[in-house]
Formats: C-alpha cells, structure tokens, sequence
C-alpha cells in the first residue's frame, strides 16, 4: 500500500454519524489534542518518503515504524502490544519491516520525516516551542512505567536532539503511554483485540464493523466477536446493552486513571498546553496529514 492508497483508504468519510460520548476528561483532552502531532509519523508525506526511500510501504511503515520503539523481540511482542489489530497481519508486516531495514536506520528514518512534516507546517520555531517541550518532559517524566512497553521503548530511546523532534516524541510517548493503559484496560475487561474494536464501534456510533475490518480482522472473526458480545450480555440487536456501554465507559475511566500524574503533573498549565497544541494539531489536519474523520480520535 502506497501513500496515495493509504489515504483513499483512510482519509474517506466513512458512512454513519459519530455521536458525542460524553467524555471529555482533562486526561483525554489531552490525549485528543497531541493525537495529530504524534501520529504525523505515519500520515504525512516526509514521513512516508522517509520510509519508501528505504523500499518500506505505508503499512510497513507503520508497523515496523510503531514497533521499533520496542526494540526487535519476537513478533508476538509486538503483536501483543498492538493489541487491537489481527495478529497475523501485525507479524508480516514487522518481520517484513525489519528485513528491509535496519533498526537504528528506522528510528532515524521516522525522527527525521516527523521533523520534516512538523517544519513544513508549523514552520521551524513556532511560537512557545520551548515552552510546550518543558511541560511535555515534566508530563513524561511523571508518567508510571509499569506495563507500558510501547512508552518505555520510546523513553529508553532517549530524546532527540532537534527541536521539533522532540515535540512529536513527546507527545508521542503521551500517545503510547495511555494507549498501553488502555489495552491493559481492555485486557483487564475480558476483551481480545476484535471484542475491543467492535464494542468501541458500538460506544462511538458508527457502522458495526467498518472500524474493524480495517484492523485486518476477517468477517467471520467480526461475526464470532460479536456473538461472543451477545453472549455476555454486552451487545443486542446491534447496540451496546445498558451492560455494554457500562463497560465501556469503566474501561474509559480505568485509562484516565492511569494518566492521572500525567495530568497533575502539568497542573494548572495543563489549559494553556492543550490550546497551543490543539492550534498545532489543526494545522496538521489542515495540511491533510491527519485523517480528518473524526472516529481517529474518537476510537483511541
């Protein structure tokens, strides 16, 4: 998959309508607003370039991109730690990954194309960079690590030197660090990978199933995943039960409280950062190098 394949893929609106679920916590707010600035590793153009100049497609850009934080374990590590995606199609894609490159060289390869993507839009010394850089170390520096492998890869890789650099490996040792919580969250629900997705689905109000297919999971997975659901009482006549959303919403509140020295870390300067970043984050949307449909966010 290409670049150009990547986006009609993903950057198409997707049929149905989001619905607001409530939750706008200060520790998803922050998740929220740096989830553009992290993920420019993988959507933006210098990014992709980055990795096709080293024969790596989007996906495998991807994959091993994301995975190079943990080092090279056996592929199951790195399945496990996706957590949400169908493992046989996280497995290729990383032994792929590192075939075709070697470790330090993808490291290298996703530092300079994120720097790249963030000069190009926010030029090359925004205004209160140094300001936001602080607050980001001191909210990394806060942030347990127990059980964040993805988070502590990032954070034994050290930070980098340039400037901009170090603003999407900030927030993108925020992004990993509550994602690891969230799907130990999920683990600690009952729920494998495909459960995750479709209940998410459910919470977030798209059409079943859409989400998840792009996760790499085959429809009879979904169906089975959906049964298990209407089994255990979580899912009906294709809705969340009064039982599922419950759920959903402990497992939202079970990740917030993993952010929450993250959160009083930053204090009262907390407001402030999230302004800055979100002009930020914008403006990496408006560049077209984050999928502006709104499930992106909504479903992390």
């Amino acid at each position: 998959m290409d670049y150009a394949e990547a986006r009609a893929a993903f950057f198409t609106p997707r049929e149905g309508t989001t619905h607001d679920v409530g939750w706008s916590t200060p520790a998803r707010r922050l998740r929220d607003t740096i989830e553009p600035l992290a993920a420019v590793c993988y959507w933006s153009e210098p990014a992709y370039d980055a990795y096709a100049a080293h024969g790596l497609d989007f996906l495998l850009g991807y994959v091993w991109g994301r995975s190079s934080s943990l080092g090279e374990p056996e592929a199951m590590v790195a399945v496990s730690s996706f957590g949400v995606f169908e493992p046989g199609l996280v497995s290729g894609l990383y032994d792929a990954g590192r075939a075709a490159l070697p470790l330090a060289q993808m490291r290298a390869a996703r530092a300079a194309g994120s720097s790249a993507a963030l000069a190009a839009v926010l030029g090359e010394d925004p205004d209160g960079l140094d300001e936001v850089l602080a607050l980001l170390e001191r909210a990394v520096a806060a942030a347990p690590l127990p059980g964040r492998p993805m988070f502590a890869g990032l954070l034994g890789a050290g930070w980098p030197e340039d400037r901009l650099a170090r603003l999407w490996h900030g927030c993108n040792l925020l992004r990993e660090h509550r994602g690891d919580g969230h799907l130990a969250a999920l683990a600690g629900a009952g729920l494998d990978g495909v459960e995750a997705n479709v209940l998410t689905e459910l919470w977030v109000g798209w059409e079943p199933l859409t989400y998840t297919a792009s996760r790499g999971w085959s429809p009879e997975q979904m169906e089975a995943a959906t049964a298990s659901l209407t089994d255990r009482g979580l899912v009906a006549d294709g809705r969340l039960t009064e039982a599922g959303r419950a759920l959903r919403e402990e497992i939202e509140e079970t990740t917030d409280r993993g952010e929450q020295r993250v959160v009083e870390a930053l204090g009262d300067e907390l407001d402030g950062l999230l302004e800055r970043l979100s002009g930020w984050s914008q403006a990496v949307v408006d560049r077209g190098w984050f999928p502006p449909d709104p499930y992106k966010r909504a479903a992390g």
